[in-house]
């Protein structure tokens, strides 16, 4: 087999040779160095676009001889259609079945026999490649992406596309059909959005979906979303800027423009009425999901939800864990959180009963809870902690070059801004409990879905609707 001219030095043959049709320069540069503006930590980058539209973000990182990559494309399940799922978390498997200069799973060994980390995640919003690798392998690690992003489609066939759909299929009987609780997000979903609205269908899809895809559906699918001006390449280690851009232009600079994408705006959902709904599963305990249509990402009152689940839920000192786990007795978890999305958010509270308990003692708690919060608001020492918990988790979440690296990556295609990891605690400032009070009343005193996963023949232990008076002053 013939090797590809532009491959980086010591990279082992595999794939046919393919000359790049064309020489492009880099586009117009800009350079966004962040400034020192308050105690949140701080990620000094570099951002600049290829004449292809492929935004770069370079974030030099000396501390430990290593690199971080991550392609990040601007494609979910909120980029699919209905009879058509699934195909955004099907890519991230394809993406490592080879390409055309590289051979058949070849992408994980390569990376894999230097030492690399190496994997692909899929969300409603986005997908991620990423690797880490020792920093004199950063050349190898781009010319692999590169590889995928421009001669995917020479190497995809019905052979790999059946092989992969049936890796798929055998991952959702096993994480969703086949374990306990497995098909709550998806059963919400279906309740909170309408049949139309992309969070409506789980990100693996479903089984009907993945049979029905041919091969020219899922190639079609890559042509639009796989383009290098629907994808962000950021970059974080130990490497001099120089050098990357060079490589970056080499691997990536040749690879053609794909079609403009339009961005979906913000699809907010309310319900006209409650949504009650039983399941029976193999499962031990029955656990309560209570979920609320609520507000999209990044948006200042996604904030402040943040701090309502924080108060009602995070940790053993929260509002809703002392009651229900330590007062009370009568559950043995508690996860509240809000679930934040480009286009719509969920803010959810599950509770998982003790054996012996019913989930109409689980609504009837969370109920007395929320009255009192309705009624008795929360305190400010309480608004600072959630915050204060946040600015830890950030601070944790930038701690290595992939985290550093997935972050502006992450912020660039959900902001359009990487610098807004910079921002971030900007939404939070200045939250006062009275703001804190008239969200929970606007989002929680609002209808819900709720759902009660009991064991098989259990139906009783499920939560009966008498629990459903409202209280603390919400209409």
């Amino acid at each position: 087999m013939q090797r590809r001219k532009d491959r980086p030095p010591g990279l082992p043959p595999a794939g046919l040779r393919r000359l790049f049709s064309a020489v492009l320069t880099l586009g117009a540069i800009l350079m966004l160095t962040t400034a020192q503006t308050d105690a949140q930590t701080k990620v000094s980058f570099e951002q600049y676009t290829l004449d292809n539209g492929l935004t770069v973000i370079l974030h030099e990182d000396h501390s430990a001889p290593v690199a971080a990559v991550v392609a990040m494309y601007n494609v979910g399940s909120k980029n699919e259609k209905k009879g058509r799922t699934g195909f955004a978390h099907l890519f991230e498997h394809m993406m490592f079945q080879g390409s055309q200069h590289v051979a058949d799973d070849e992408h994980f060994k390569l990376l894999q026999e230097v030492g690399g980390n190496i994997n692909g995640t899929t969300s409603n919003d986005r997908t991620n490649y990423f690797e880490v690798v020792p920093s004199n392998y950063l050349e190898l690690a781009l010319y692999l992406e590169s590889d995928r992003m421009g001669f995917l489609l020479p190497a995809m066939t019905q052979e790999k596309l059946d092989n992969q759909r049936d890796v798929v299929k055998n991952e959702r009987r096993q994480n969703v059909d086949n374990q306990p609780y497995g098909t709550a997000w998806e059963k919400i979903a279906k309740a909170i959005y309408p049949e139309e609205h992309p969070y409506s269908w789980p990100v693996i899809g479903y089984m009907e979906d993945l049979s029905a895809a041919t091969l020219e559906d899922v190639m079609e699918f890559f042509r639009i979303y796989y383009a290098p001006n629907n994808a962000v390449l950021s970059i974080a280690g130990d490497f001099k800027p120089a050098q990357a851009k060079e490589w970056v232009k080499k691997y990536f600079g040749s690879i053609p423009r794909g079609t403009e994408i339009p961005r979906p705006s913000p699809m907010p959902v309310t319900l006209s009425d409650e949504k009650r709904m039983v399941f029976e599963d193999k499962v031990q305990l029955p656990r309560l999901y209570l979920r609320w249509p609520s507000a999209p990402l990044n948006t200042r009152e996604d904030a402040v939800l943040d701090v309502i689940a924080d108060i009602l839920g995070a940790g053993k000192n929260s509002r809703l864990y002392k009651t229900l786990v330590y007062e009370r007795q009568v559950a043995q978890s508690v996860n509240v959180f809000q679930a934040s999305q480009l286009l719509s958010s969920q803010f959810s509270i599950e509770v998982t009963a003790k054996p012996g308990k019913s989930l109409t003692e689980m609504e009837a708690a969370v109920n007395d809870e929320l009255a009192i919060f309705f009624n008795d608001g929360v305190t400010e020492k309480e608004i600072q902690t959630s915050i204060n918990h946040r600015e830890a988790g950030l601070t944790n979440s930038l701690a290595t070059v992939l985290g550093k690296a997935n972050s502006l990556a992450t912020y660039f295609t959900f902001t359009g801004d990487p610098n807004n990891i910079n921002k971030e605690f900007d939404r939070y400032k200045g939250i006062t409990p009275a703001e804190v009070l008239a969200v929970a009343k606007k989002i929680l005193g609002g209808n819900k879905v709720a759902l009660s996963i009991v064991p098989e023949g259990k139906v009783e232990l499920a939560a009966e609707k008498k629990t459903l008076e409202r209280k603390g002053g919400v209409e």
